[in-house]
């Protein structure tokens, strides 16, 4: 961890090509190496050796190592760049004594007191939205004075938001299309990639002011907010320019500009088919004079990030020397952050690959993970599941492998002492998975059902939501047609034998809702009975089929907005209404399989008894008991 000093400022502007390579998820390893029960000390992979993390010497040192170190294996990159991701359950704020704020919810976040970014946020009583190249402050409450306050124009497009208190912090990153191309596009003359941190003073809500601004190079990978400071994570590709140059990372704030220099770069002493900077920087949202940290690291490219009020843990896939034969694994970085202090801690390996935030989980001093090896594909799969519980050093110390043959993890949701599990090929398996002894964890029980569940939310201890889809077996291979979204109620009370309580079916095939993907476009709130989801419904006409409707027939676009359902263990999943942005006369029918509209419903919160519906180009209110529309504001 580093405070930052004034440094002469270094412009080494030039024309640069960007290879672009990461890995694919293909081809990968497959079989089970431990079988439902204690781990084994024989590692599943050779681990990488490259010991304890180092710091180059030189920059002759770090030329040598891209050198020597690269693989130079050419493959496209998949890795979430760019922000592609939760109290349980959903936190919901409370009045404050001074003034009162009436209850409203806030964004859906993975670990309470970490909070995540996102182009929508509340306070209780102003709404704000990234939106193009500008950030609207909305008047929402009370929802009959709602009014757009102040619309902050800046150059370049806005990514997510932060609020807190009388702060906004603002991303600016750049475009992932134009920089992280595959097979590399070159990045224009005097035009390096890097990404944006601005903090503003919205006291005056009606008038921001800056109050400090960070940028930092690399593309915008994720962040996070613990207390008053934001962490954020970039990374830039870390190549031989000419065979004899090599970018190093550069953070400017003001007249302070600092070039990372090789002594103070953290590395990772193994072979690697495509390396990168991984910088994190951490900045204090509440006092502007308080100089920022930094911490830079030489890795593989970061796939994916879990964060718990003390660590950041990052995810980097590697390939063993055997990479030929598919073996495939997850290096797990962890890192300390408090108070804006940035401290790298140990490293450690697992087999398979990492699907999203959700599949890892910090508890009680340990950090458990699910994975899948191998490759799922119609022409035959190679795949299995697994858990894995590391400790505090990173080294594994009890695992579950061998789950699903055939099969791939669709989500992943860690409660306290289990980890429920869902994979799916041609049924949906729910693995109900018991972690209380962190040596020897067990399957307790699974439940087949068709479909399966793209996103799992805590109801209460023993009940969960899932949100994925309806699916049909195929007949003439062994796969499923993906048909409507499918919310389903879990009882998890029987460990032995979890049920579906319910489920509810949204469209034909070709619905989708951004939840699949995005777990900040679910809205929950237990104590008021609301479940919301943005979806675009698609729906067959049987009439245009002569016999029976085949499972792979797609619908048309018949509908976009919110489903607004009333969710209770006695009553189960009940539609209470929709709400839409779009005008009746909007022909959903014309867009063909692709449909986009400034006026989609992306988001959902409420604030006291009201429940806001936001679109790019407007924030609707309805009343949350009837769902009457109160009032209106347009955003464009």
């Amino acid at each position: 961890m580093r405070h930052l000093s004034f440094a002469v400022y270094m412009d080494r502007r030039k024309i640069a090509t960007y290879a672009v390579v990461a890995f694919v998820l293909g081809s990968l390893l497959g079989g089970a190496m431990w079988n439902f029960g204690i781990y084994t000390p024989e590692p599943p992979l050779p681990a990488p050796s490259f010991g304890s993390l180092k710091r180059f010497s030189s920059y002759e040192e770090l030329k040598t190592f891209l050198k020597t170190r690269s693989t130079g294996v050419s493959v496209r990159l998949y890795a979430d760049i760019g922000g592609a991701k939760f109290a349980v359950p959903l936190a919901e704020s409370a009045a404050t004594a001074a003034d009162f704020v009436p209850d409203f919810s806030g964004t859906n976040i993975q670990v309470e007191g970490v909070d995540e970014a996102d182009f929508v946020k509340t306070d209780g009583e102003y709404i704000y939205l990234a939106s193009g190249k500008a950030v609207i402050i909305v008047k929402a409450y009370p929802p009959e004075e709602a009014e757009v306050v102040s619309r902050l124009e800046l150059n370049r497009t806005v990514g997510d938001l932060f609020v807190n208190g009388d702060k906004l912090v603002v991303f600016l990153p750049v475009s992932m299309d134009y920089y992280w191309c595959p097979w590399g596009r070159s990045v224009p003359p005097g035009s390096e990639p890097s990404t944006t941190i601005q903090i503003y003073d919205i006291s005056d809500r009606t008038s921001p002011t800056l109050d400090m601004s960070v940028t930092v190079d690399g593309c915008y990978s994720n962040s996070r907010m613990i207390g008053g400071y934001v962490y954020a994570v970039t990374s830039q590709p870390a190549y031989l320019y000419n065979d004899t140059e090599v970018d190093l990372p550069t953070i400017r704030s003001g007249e302070c500009v600092v070039e990372v220099e090789p002594p103070s770069i953290y590395y990772a002493n193994y072979s690697d088919s495509f390396y990168a900077f991984t910088n994190i920087v951490a900045v204090n949202v509440q006092d502007a004079g308080e100089p920022f940290t930094h911490e830079t690291f030489l890795l593989g490219v970061t796939s994916n990030l879990y964060v718990s009020p003390s660590h950041i843990y990052m995810t980097s896939p590697w390939w063993p020397d055997d990479e030929a034969n598919g073996m495939y694994g997850t290096m797990v970085h962890k890192i300390r952050v408090e108070e804006g202090r940035i401290e790298y801690v140990a490293y450690g390996s697992v087999p398979g690959w990492v699907l999203n935030q959700f599949s890892m989980d910090e508890h009680e001093g340990y950090f458990r993970i699910a994975t899948t090896n191998g490759h799922v594909s119609r022409g035959g799969s190679s795949s299995t599941s697994n858990v894995y519980i590391l400790n505090s050093s990173l080294g594994i110390v009890g695992g579950v492998e061998g789950l699903a043959p055939g099969e791939r993890i669709h989500s992943a949701r860690f409660m306290g002492s289990r980890c429920y599990l869902v994979t799916f090929r041609k049924v949906d398996p729910l693995f109900v998975i018991d972690l209380s002894d962190p040596e020897s964890p067990r399957v307790l029980g699974k439940l087949k059902i068709p479909g399966y569940s793209d996103y799992l939310h805590p109801y209460d201890e023993i009940h969960l939501i899932g949100v994925g889809k309806e699916t049909v077996e195929a007949e003439e291979g062994d796969f499923a047609w993906y048909q409507g979204v499918k919310i389903s109620l879990f009882d998890v009370s029987d460990v032995s034998k979890p049920r579906e309580l319910v489920k509810f079916e949204i469209g034909d095939r070709g619905t989708d809702t951004p939840v699949l993907r995005d777990h900040k476009a679910f809205l929950f709130s237990r104590s008021k009975h609301l479940l919301v989801l943005p979806v675009l419904v698609a729906e067959i006409d049987p009439e245009a089929y002569s016999g029976s409707v085949p499972p792979n027939a797609h619908g048309d676009y018949v509908y976009q907005g919110a489903y607004v359902f009333s969710v209770s263990l006695a009553d189960g999943i009940q539609l209470r209404g929709r709400i839409t942005h779009l005008d009746e006369g909007d022909d959903l029918l014309k867009s063909g399989f692709y449909f986009e509209s400034e006026y989609s419903v992306e988001r959902a919160l409420y604030i006291d008894e009201v429940l806001y519906t936001i679109s790019n180009g407007m924030i609707k209110m309805n009343n949350l008991d009837d769902l009457e529309e109160i009032n209106s504001v347009e955003l464009t």
